[in-house]
């Protein structure tokens, strides 16, 4: 393989050569065969030519008339995208591309894709794009990095309640961007900054309107004021459809303090359908970890392990009465601390999701609020796809615990009538606990990005005030 690399190689400098000194009265560059390589089965060159990479083999179609016709094979760019520009699947260019790039408001016919898409010449778009600044605030862990990386660069807690509406929120937003740039080390007049905002204010009277509203105007005025160049803010919830790539469905984010269940059509939140929402969170759950293993004599110096504890051994029960009588007994190390044994504590972790009262907290099961959420959704009798609401994306750390998406989807079954229930798909967190900073990461290197996905400073100044994304 390498002989015939060094081959291809070296036509490709031969060519070029004869290009550049040939005379200016020629109207035509002579142009020879490709001798023994054309013996060889298309496959073998589009191989040669993923080694090569973009720029030789774009360059190859212009001095080679026998490549020409396969240097454009979407298979090759669909290559160059996971490998030169961190892409993580072709399906999520084709995705985006064709749902996404025409900006907010969606279309609201999506999935109607061209008969003839070029991925070379989405490459060669996306090559121009500067990429953007992406800040996934959580509610309980920040993620930050730059769209072009292959995944978030940082991660920190998130010491800033986006929901609390008060008069130090400007202050507070502007330090808590302030402390993301300084750890990134990049001036904010570079890029675009993409924020990822845990949905909050879930209704739909006046009053949660306007709380959004002016939190939204907090959010940009402070990014502005430090001459961020352009500003997309969208909540989290959406940004996890798009991380799963869909644009409709229901997310279940399992934030830090509550969990949230979020109808979204083409894009934008359903309120008048309604957020459903359950005073649970990943908090609740290590810290319900916390007392089980201090009935059982286990000590610990700090949360964090109890915290990695949950992560790394606990899991959903498909059948609860039924795991009681397995033997469940797991071990993990955790870093200073030594071995740590769980055996029941690893699935009654998680079964507080499905029974609250177990913790003493008075809510419904968090399949009885995506029950509800689906009912809502099939009454509303919104246009477009009537089984929008079917696809159910898993959101947050909490939310890749093993077997959850199994479990919701039987408690489903067991709850809706079926036909609510034919259909439904429960989808685990796509990049796991970095899902809605992988859905930003789609959106920033759009070929068409910033576009109309982006607010600027003399946009958001104008009157009367823009109808910012949420």
């Amino acid at each position: 393989m390498s002989m015939v690399l060094r081959k291809v190689w070296e036509m490709v400098l031969w060519r070029s050569d004869s290009s550049t000194s040939a005379s200016s009265s020629s109207s035509e560059v002579s142009r020879s065969d490709m001798g023994d390589l054309e013996l060889l089965p298309s496959d073998i060159l589009i191989q040669i030519l993923k080694l090569l990479g973009p720029k030789e083999a774009a360059k190859l179609s212009v001095v080679c008339k026998a490549l020409r016709s396969l240097v454009p094979d979407n298979r090759l760019w669909v290559h160059f995208l996971q490998t030169h520009q961190a892409e993580p699947s072709g399906d999520s260019v084709f995705f985006a591309e064709t749902t996404l790039s025409s900006g907010y408001p969606l279309p609201a016919c999506v999935g109607h894709w061209p008969l003839q898409l070029s991925f070379k010449h989405i490459y060669g778009q996306r090559a121009q794009v500067p990429g953007s600044i992406i800040i996934d605030g959580g509610s309980g862990y920040c993620k930050f990095g730059w769209s072009k990386y292959a995944c978030p660069s940082g991660r920190s807690a998130t010491f800033l309640e986006f929901g609390n509406i008060e008069s130090p929120m400007y202050a507070r937003l502007r330090h808590f961007f302030a402390t993301i740039y300084n750890r990134m080390q990049v001036k904010p007049n570079k890029q675009p900054v993409i924020v990822s905002i845990p949905i909050c204010h879930y209704d739909d009277t006046e009053s949660a309107k306007a709380s959004r509203q002016q939190l939204k105007e907090a959010i940009y005025a402070s990014l502005f004021d430090m001459n961020v160049p352009a500003v997309c803010a969208v909540n989290q919830a959406t940004l996890a459809l798009y991380a799963a790539k869909r644009t409709s469905g229901i997310v279940v984010n399992i934030g830090f303090q509550v969990t949230s269940i979020v109808p979204i059509l083409n894009g934008k939140v359903m309120r008048k359908v309604g957020v459903e929402v359950v005073g649970l969170g990943a908090l609740k759950l290590t810290g319900y970890l916390r007392e089980k293993m201090q009935l059982n004599n286990l000590s610990f110096q700090s949360l964090y392990t109890v915290r990695t504890l949950k992560e790394k051994l606990c899991y959903v029960a498909l059948d609860y009465e039924a795991e009681l009588k397995k033997d469940t007994q797991a071990s993990f190390e955790a870093a200073g601390e030594g071995w740590f044994t769980l055996s029941k504590e690893r699935f009654q972790t998680a079964e507080i999701l499905f029974q609250p009262h177990r913790a003493g907290v008075q809510a419904m099961g968090l399949h009885q609020a995506i029950a509800l959420c689906v009912e809502h959704c099939h009454s509303a009798d919104l246009a477009g796809d009537s089984d929008w609401y079917k696809t159910i994306v898993l959101s947050g750390g909490t939310a890749c615990l093993p077997g959850l998406a199994e479990r919701i989807a039987k408690e489903l079954h067991a709850l809706l009538p079926p036909y609510m229930s034919g259909g439904i798909r429960v989808i685990p967190p796509p990049y796991g606990a970095d899902t809605p900073w992988f859905g930003a990461k789609i959106i920033g290197n759009l070929s068409t990005f910033p576009g109309h996905w982006c607010v600027t400073k003399k946009q958001f100044r104008q009157k009367p005030r823009l109808n910012l994304i949420w």
